[in-house]
């Protein structure tokens, strides 16, 4: 048997990249996954053919996890679709690097309403979704939250908080039986990596450089870590913030 069969996920920001990989290694693993995306319908709807056309269950579920309205919509058609949850992977989030003198109040407040604010509005309407067995959430952070770089003092914050939120809402919900975990990801090459030219191109000469492994990372090295923290053999693990670039430490 599968490690999450008969679990039912929902991953958040799952039409491509980092998502859509976990949303596949779950599906991989046995789980019914619910794909959720804000804009990209066919990126969503792409992920769930593929994992469909490997005998893995998935449904795409609009919605924007900035906004309450689409967090209570998400979880509706969750519950309709399954009847419950296990496992919430809070992977929806934005990065936008700016020097200090040209932060806004708009800035600040696009990334902390979903990085921060909808990951804990997300997480709220998820729990009600968990039954007496608990349930796993995995928060997807970054590296710069814990290694902050030039010119991301508002992102690197918002990542600083998720590791906090992950801590807090370990101990909270542990007489649940709900672990809290978060998964830090160092570069990762993604679609949004690439939409970064050659800026992106020269950025990971550096970070290869100062990288142990030499590379930068896969959304599959993300994938099959979210499977270890969703299943039970991580079941002793809570509270943990997983810090995965490859051995970088700058």
């Amino acid at each position: 048997m599968s490690k999450l069969t008969g679990k039912v996920a929902v991953v958040t920001g799952a039409s491509k990249g980092i998502g859509a990989s976990i949303a596949e290694h779950l599906a991989a693993e046995g789980a019914s996954v619910v794909v959720n995306y804000a804009s990209s319908k066919s990126g969503a709807d792409a992920v769930v053919k593929k994992i469909t056309g490997k005998g893995g269950k998935a449904i795409a579920v609009q919605g924007d996890v900035s906004k309450s309205k689409d967090i209570t919509k998400l979880f509706a058609e969750t519950k309709q679709a399954y009847g419950k949850l296990d496992i919430l992977v809070n992977n929806a989030g934005i990065y936008e690097f700016l020097p200090l003198e040209s932060v806004t109040p708009e800035h600040f407040q696009k990334q902390f309403d979903l990085n921060v604010l909808g990951l804990l509005l997300t997480t709220q309407e998820a729990v009600k979704l968990m039954g007496a067995d608990g349930g796993s959430i995995l928060n997807i952070s970054s590296i710069v939250g814990q290694m902050p770089v030039p010119g991301g003092a508002v992102y690197s914050a918002t990542k600083a908080a998720v590791d906090a939120i992950t801590v807090s809402l370990s101990k909270e919900l542990g007489p649940k039986k709900i672990r809290v975990n978060s998964l830090n990801p160092g570069m990762v090459e993604t679609e949004g990596f690439h939409s970064m030219g050659e800026f992106g191109r020269e950025f990971r000469k550096v970070i290869e450089a100062q990288t142990p492994l030499g590379r930068i990372g896969q959304p599959e090295d993300i994938g099959k870590a979210a499977v270890f923290f969703a299943s039970g053999d991580s079941g002793w693990a809570t509270g943990q913030t997983l810090i995965l670039a490859g051995g970088q430490r700058q």
